[in-house]
């Protein structure tokens, strides 16, 4: 991930920081819902992935191979996700971007992480103003498995172990980040458990960490699960089969011509050379 691609993806996840959480800087009187706000992130979001995209390239991180992998990789995503259906928070796509995270890096992951969920809400009907929300955290949830240590640090099971506890990790800091989106609409809940709006951001937090607990540990738990039995189950062979297509595509070669297959001075005309002096030379072997 070069320059352009980190700054492309610090702005957005700055954007994507302050959608989240800035009802709890709201005062009283604010409108909280986040279902206004969402039609502007995903305006925002959508050109700051193609920007993520066209930085990648600029990078020579990304050329036209691995975004036809972006696209392949995205397909299955998202129709992975119609397995779980949403059942206990089953969820097996979660494990595909655990690995093609870790095998093609943070900004792919990234970008990788929010087509996937763009796709998969067309796919399954849950477009809403969720939507949005949900591109950003499965984007960081990618992106945070390429900037695990390298593979030329940690491979074979231990690299299978890191990845399966990142992804269980993972899997509850999505859920728990997804509910500060929903949390804050949500009324006629006990005090104990309920946004207040203008509180102090460590009173409604301490409420928030109460919600989390009471309504989601169980569902964040099912999907951690199932990231971690596959991860363990499948991961070696999937992080093969990724890594051997990643060299097969040969992402970023560089172009290189052989001096002496260049053509020799002159013209060539039915199999003679023509010289510089425009004298016939004799036919090329």
């Amino acid at each position: 991930m070069g320059p352009r691609a980190a700054v492309a993806l610090a702005l957005v996840g700055l954007i994507g920081i302050a959608a989240f959480g800035w009802p709890l800087l709201a005062d009283r009187q604010s409108g909280l819902a986040h279902s206004q706000d969402a039609p502007w992130l995903f305006a925002a979001l959508l050109p700051l992935l193609v920007a993520v995209v066209v930085a990648t390239i600029a990078d020579h991180g990304m050329d036209a191979k691995a975004v036809a992998m972006l696209g392949v990789l995205a397909a299955v995503g998202a129709a992975l996700r119609p397995l779980g259906a949403g059942t206990a928070g089953l969820e097996p796509m979660f494990f595909l971007m655990v690995l093609s995270g870790r095998v093609l890096g943070p900004g792919f992951g990234f970008v990788l992480g929010s087509v996937t969920m763009f796709a998969s809400a067309l796919l399954t009907g849950g477009v809403g103003p969720w939507m949005p929300f949900q591109m950003l955290a499965l984007g960081w949830f990618s992106l945070g498995a390429g900037l695990l240590p390298g593979p030329e640090r940690i491979r074979g099971r231990a690299e299978l172990l890191m990845l399966a506890a990142y992804g269980c990790a993972g899997s509850f800091a999505y859920g728990t980040v997804m509910n500060l989106q929903g949390w804050v609409m949500l009324q006629g809940m006990g005090q104990g458990v309920s946004f207040h709006p203008g509180d102090p951001v460590g009173a409604n937090l301490t409420r928030f960490l109460a919600y989390c607990l009471a309504t989601s540990v169980g569902w964040d738990l099912g999907r951690a699960a199932l990231t971690v039995v596959l991860t363990l189950t499948l991961g070696g062979t999937l992080l093969k089969a990724l890594r051997r297509a990643t060299r097969k595509a040969a992402f970023d070669a560089p172009v290189a011509f052989d001096p002496s297959e260049e053509e020799p001075p002159g013209l060539a005309l039915n199999g003679a050379r023509v010289g510089t002096e425009g004298d016939i030379g004799a036919p090329r072997r």
